[in-house]
């Protein structure tokens, strides 16, 4: 059992561990004590074994790494909420960030991502999402891996140059379509997306370790830099939750779950998405709870998150909303009925006068039914509330265990490789054939024409013969476009 709060005139609120992967909602406005909640929680699984992943969005969870300080208003809560017990404490963490500087690399491949998060990366239309799942379809066939842009760039060459075949067994493919493809690849590079793909790829099973006291690991994934492309942070963390789903095998429901992953400024999530991705995040949400892992959005307001998907979450703790504008009284109205009614609440009204470090919360009981809502005090963290500072990042960063594993990067043989080598094969064939055909040429005696295929014909029908010799069975994908089977 989880604490989360409680007051002087109500009994304690738990939050029941085997109800845990049953999801979760964080929800309240700026300022409200958002992040602090999402700290208690954190730590609170950890301390339990679970391994728990969370972006740190303003770079002030390191703090969760160092116990707290003695400060008059935590002793000030502690004593309100009567916390039994109560023990500063430091706990596990990784440090994690996409661009190297703050936390050990995070990578993965354009294979494992897939043409549907990619498409939805680039903000691409139909005609050019047809095309890019066109190049995922050839790659996968011929188990040609795309690591990083360049092989995917050297694939969308392969398929303008080749067009016309194409056209004929996959459907039209034009060269302005490719062009255009490349361009918002382009556009990617610039914004930092290149940092985002090759290897050394993320291995899941890292964030979902236990130390050697029987604590889980907490990662940060540093993401003030990572913020300023919210497609990039929205697109990674959703490929995070695909790998989760298509790797780990089912569970039911545990006593606890074995991972906790939350998903700060979830509205990201679902701005913009094409309604069959949103279609695949709602199934994603759905069935990943039996592989164990509990997903908590956190957000501004619950109405930034579809119906489909916040209908599914069980655990709800509501900070507090501001009403200014009629647009959101309609707001604080839906979050009010979004709680199972407590009469002697009135929750609607009291949304809007809750103090900082102060929620509305329900959580599911034992059968998995919603209790009715609670004006609760949030429990202090026994980690240090803030960021750590320099000095102790770069202690806990340099005794990290995976200080070696993801630091350098690798460029193994992949499509770019593949393609590059046949096309100079190619070129030497096509030039033995125009030797043949000029000595043909000076033949006195007229020969018949040639029934050889042309070089491209010939590239295109043996291409799935002549990939390299370590590649060749298809890939296949699962819900969200992630690679399944060992990678």
């Amino acid at each position: 059992m989880i604490l989360i709060g409680g007051n002087p005139q109500q009994q304690h609120i738990y939050l029941n561990s085997k109800m845990a992967n049953r999801h979760g909602l964080v929800a309240g406005a700026t300022g409200t004590g958002k992040t602090v909640t999402l700290q208690v929680l954190a730590e609170s699984f950890s301390n339990m074994g679970v391994p728990v992943f969370a972006a740190d969005i303003k770079g002030d969870l390191s703090g969760i790494a160092k116990a707290a300080t003695s400060h008059p208003k935590i002793t000030e809560r502690i004593d309100k909420i009567q916390i039994p017990h109560y023990q500063p404490r430091s706990n596990p963490v990784l440090f994690w960030d996409v661009f190297g500087k703050n936390g050990h690399p995070v990578r993965t491949t354009i294979s494992e991502m897939g043409p549907l998060l990619l498409s939805n990366l680039l903000e691409l239309n139909d005609t050019q999402t047809g095309v890019l799942h066109i190049a995922f379809d050839i790659a996968d066939e011929q188990g040609l891996l795309l690591l990083d842009l360049k092989d995917l760039r050297s694939m969308l060459n392969w398929l303008a140059d080749n067009r016309q075949q194409i056209s004929r067994n996959y459907g039209l493919v034009t060269s302005q379509t490719v062009a255009a493809i490349i361009r918002k690849l382009l556009v990617l590079e610039n914004s930092g997306g290149d940092h985002f793909f090759g290897e050394t790829a993320l291995n899941i099973n890292d964030l979902m370790r236990v130390n050697s006291d029987g604590k889980g690991y907490i990662s940060l994934l540093y993401s003030r830099e990572l913020m300023l492309n919210p497609r990039i942070y929205s697109t990674f963390l959703l490929w995070m939750l695909s790998e989760l789903f298509e790797e780990l095998e089912e569970v039911g429901d545990p006593d606890k779950p074995r991972l906790v992953f939350f998903f700060d400024e979830a509205h990201l999530l679902f701005d913009h998405a094409p309604k069959i991705l949103l279609q695949r995040i709602e199934q994603v949400v759905r069935l990943i709870r039996s592989k164990g892992v509990g997903v908590y959005f956190v957000t501004q307001n619950p109405t930034d998150i579809p119906d489909s998907v916040l209908g599914q979450l069980g655990n709800r703790i509501q900070h507090a909303l501001r009403a200014f504008t009629p647009k959101d009284q309609k707001s604080i109205k839906a979050a009010a009925e979004t709680f199972r009614p407590n009469p002697l609440l009135d929750t609607q009204s009291v949304i809007t006068q809750l103090s900082v470090g102060e929620a509305l919360v329900s959580v599911l009981d034992d059968k998995g039914r919603p209790s009715p809502v609670e004006q609760t005090l949030i429990c202090p963290p026994s980690s240090q509330i803030g960021p750590l500072s320099d000095q102790d990042w770069q202690t806990i960063f340099d005794s990290s265990e995976l200080k070696d594993v993801y630091d350098q990067a690798i460029d193994r043989q992949s499509a770019y490789e593949v393609l590059l080598e046949r096309e100079k094969e190619l070129e030497k064939r096509q030039a033995k054939e125009m030797k043949e055909a000029k000595d043909i040429r000076q033949k006195t005696k007229p020969k018949r024409r040639s029934n050889r295929q042309s070089v491209s014909e010939t590239f295109f029908k043996t291409l799935a013969r002549t990939v390299s010799s370590g590649i060749g069975r298809r890939i296949v994908r699962g819900l969200l476009g992630s690679i399944l089977g060992s990678k």
